[in-house]
């Protein structure tokens, strides 16, 4: 457990190598103290070792001075608490650190456990997601290049306008090969502060994973394999509730659907609180029709993104589309069907694949040139060797 750490400058190092990431984590005195529930001393001089890739135990027991027999059950217990990702890498097993954000912030609230106070961690988060200013909000969304993006409800989309494969939520999961569900990590968390959902959406069994990260996820119980039927079955679910479908910002193979509400998702916090383009949007807008719009508000609670406004001196509902994700979410809500989808006038093309992701975000920030040369400072050999799953996570 984290009482293990002798101080809060055994940290240093650690939170030095999570900064590496293209999101990293902004230091002040709630991270330190999430960290220190989250990792044991020994657990966070481990983590401080890892490189950005990928590496094997010997890589491991090289950069640390432990024995792989005494490493090898620490790396099983950290990745039993989601600390890090264990991965077929050939014919042996490579290990790769997790993010904060997103990464083991998540993955700590994904499973209903016992060995953390949860209660404690999810204020600590509140308080360091929200309440400090500026802070982690700035560092997760403030890159032009998002880490995220939305998704449409590709039915409510018109004949005449055209969903590309990466906006299909539906051919997302069919395609993937291999998918996941669980908790939400969002609405557990706000469990623990004594929260529930406005919009009653369900916590267990909603938020979905594919491909190399869901079965790693499976493999250390944060989430139970699923059909795609039934991943089929959780979309539907979701748009019941009038959630917005939300993945990684790319275009081949992403590895999540999460289905956000307006009141829990911190994604949609984000958009809600001063950072309207820190999600990425859809290539369609809301558009309210005036003939039907009776200014019933529905859509105004429907919206995940606080983008739908009344205009009383008109008697209809506006929508801001400086904001509006083009989802779809608040569609099925009106009763007079006064809502529907148009063509975004710029249509927006994500990255190809996570490596182009982050290598956007990192040059932004100007981390691109010192993440190059530490991954290639491990050795072409090591990568010929290990040869990572596409999918696995590496920058």
């Amino acid at each position: 457990m984290g009482q293990l750490l002798s101080g809060k400058s055994d940290l240093i190092p650690l939170i030095d190598r999570l900064n590496r990431y293209p999101v990293g984590l902004v230091d002040n005195e709630q991270l330190r103290a999430i960290l220190t529930l989250l990792f044991s001393a020994e657990e966070a001089f481990i983590a401080s070792r890892f490189p950005l890739a990928e590496a094997s135990s010997e890589e491991l027991a090289a950069a640390t001075g432990l024995p792989v027999a005494e490493l090898l059950p620490k790396l099983e217990r950290m990745a039993d608490k989601g600390l890090v990702m264990d991965l077929p890498c050939g014919d042996t097993t490579c290990w790769l650190l997790m993010p904060g954000l997103t990464g083991f912030f998540e993955f700590t609230f994904m499973k209903r456990r016992t060995d953390l106070p949860l209660a404690e961690v999810a204020r600590l988060m509140q308080a360091y997601l929200h309440e400090v200013r500026p802070g982690q909000a700035e560092e997760f969304f403030g890159s032009p290049t998002q880490l995220t993006r939305a998704l449409v409800y590709e039915d409510k989309v018109t004949v005449t306008s055209t969903v590309t494969s990466w906006e299909d939520a539906r051919r997302i999961v069919r395609e993937a090969g291999y998918g996941a569900a669980g908790l939400c990590f969002c609405r557990h968390r706000r469990e623990h502060l004594g929260e529930t959902c406005a919009k009653g959406a369900p916590v267990e069994g909603i938020c979905i994973a594919l491909g190399q990260g869901a079965r790693f996820l499976v493999r250390r119980g944060f989430m139970q394999e699923k059909s795609t039927a039934e991943l089929l079955a959780i979309l539907d679910i979701a748009r019941g509730y009038h959630l917005t479908h939300v993945t990684d910002n790319i275009r081949e193979q992403p590895s999540f659907i999460c289905n956000c509400c307006h009141c829990c998702c911190e994604l949609m916090a984000g958009v809600r609180e001063g950072f309207p383009d820190g999600l990425a949007k859809t290539s369609f807008l809301a558009a309210v029709d005036a003939g039907r719009c009776n200014l019933c508000g529905r859509c105004f609670t429907a919206c995940n993104a606080a983008c739908i406004r009344p205009l009383p001196e008109r008697g209809m509902a506006a929508v801001d589309q400086t904001v509006c994700l083009g989802c779809g979410a608040c569609l099925e809500a009106c009763p007079q069907q006064a809502l529907h989808l148009v063509d975004r006038p710029a249509r927006r093309r994500p990255p190809r694949n996570r490596a182009a992701l982050y290598a956007r975000i990192l040059g932004e920030k100007g981390r691109l040139l010192p993440a190059v040369a530490a991954i290639t400072g491990q050795g072409v050999k090591r990568l010929l060797k290990c040869k990572p799953r596409p999918g696995s996570g590496l920058p």
